[in-house]
């Protein structure tokens, strides 16, 4: 079976999208996307996102991580999504996707070189716990779409990847959680490393760069705007009463077909 796909990224978070209705109702799509977003007998990337037609909306979109759960929104690959919508339509300002976390609209900003630049309202964030220790680190749990526990620290200096797989998978966590280590620089600035459920380690990630903002913003640590330098770049967050708005760029970087 031939399975078409478009590679993207946001700020190095790479996902492949491919259209509904090339998949079979019989395929199993955990292991399909296992094996697609494989980095050595696959395409490779963080996760596969399969996008149907909708008349809610521009497209609905369904997010599998490369282990094969799902997840129900991505930032980065939400925006993905919209520069891959965007060329099939030429030209828009504003797109609209059904998402796992309910309708997102995303605005089209500028383009710079191969990067096109979105602002995507991400919703409200809910702080669960302000203040709790888990693996003895001081975290915040907050939800932004999907599950993220963000967790304080003066710098990276120590196995923050090891802790983030122990803290994805801790009891406290029955559906696992987003980790997101922070470093607060200054009242507008925050560091941040991410371990993702189901992806691990990544580069960016849009609703851990959220959660982690809304997170040093609760403490009153920061205030908006607030600038998250992840390695792979800074992304932009900003609120409007409880909303958040979240800008960064889209990348399509390659097409084919995966043999499955």
């Amino acid at each position: 079976m031939k399975i078409s796909f478009t590679k993207a990224h946001g700020a190095h978070n790479d996902f492949l999208i491919t259209p509904r209705e090339e998949i079979s109702a019989d395929v199993d799509c955990a292991a399909l996307a296992r094996a697609i977003c494989d980095r050595h007998t696959g395409v490779g990337a963080d996760g596969w996102i399969v996008v149907s037609s909708t008349i809610a909306a521009d497209a609905a979109i369904e997010l599998w991580n490369s282990d094969g759960s799902r997840s129900a929104l991505s930032g980065n690959g939400t925006r993905s999504v919209a520069l891959y919508l965007m060329e099939h339509r030429q030209s828009a300002e504003k797109i609209r996707i059904l998402t796992g976390a309910g309708l997102k609209e995303l605005r089209f900003l500028e383009k710079r070189g191969r990067e096109y630049i979105f602002e995507m309202n991400m919703g409200a964030a809910r702080i669960e716990e302000l203040h709790t220790t888990i693996e003895s680190a001081d975290a915040t749990i907050v939800d932004v779409g999907n599950p993220q526990c963000a967790v304080f620290a003066r710098d990276f200096d120590f196995d923050w990847r090891a802790l983030g797989a122990r803290i994805e998978r801790h009891p406290r966590f029955p559906q696992r959680t987003n980790v997101s280590f922070i470093q607060v620089l200054d009242p507008h600035r925050i560091a941040v490393r991410f371990w993702e459920r189901g992806a691990g380690e990544t580069m960016s990630s849009g609703t851990g760069a959220t959660g982690a903002a809304a997170a040093s913003i609760a403490r009153g640590l920061t205030r908006s705007p607030v600038e998250v330098q992840t390695p792979a770049g800074a992304l932009a967050l900003r609120w409007e009463n409880e909303d958040i708005f979240l800008a960064g760029p889209a990348e399509i970087v390659a097409r084919g077909e995966f043999y499955f």
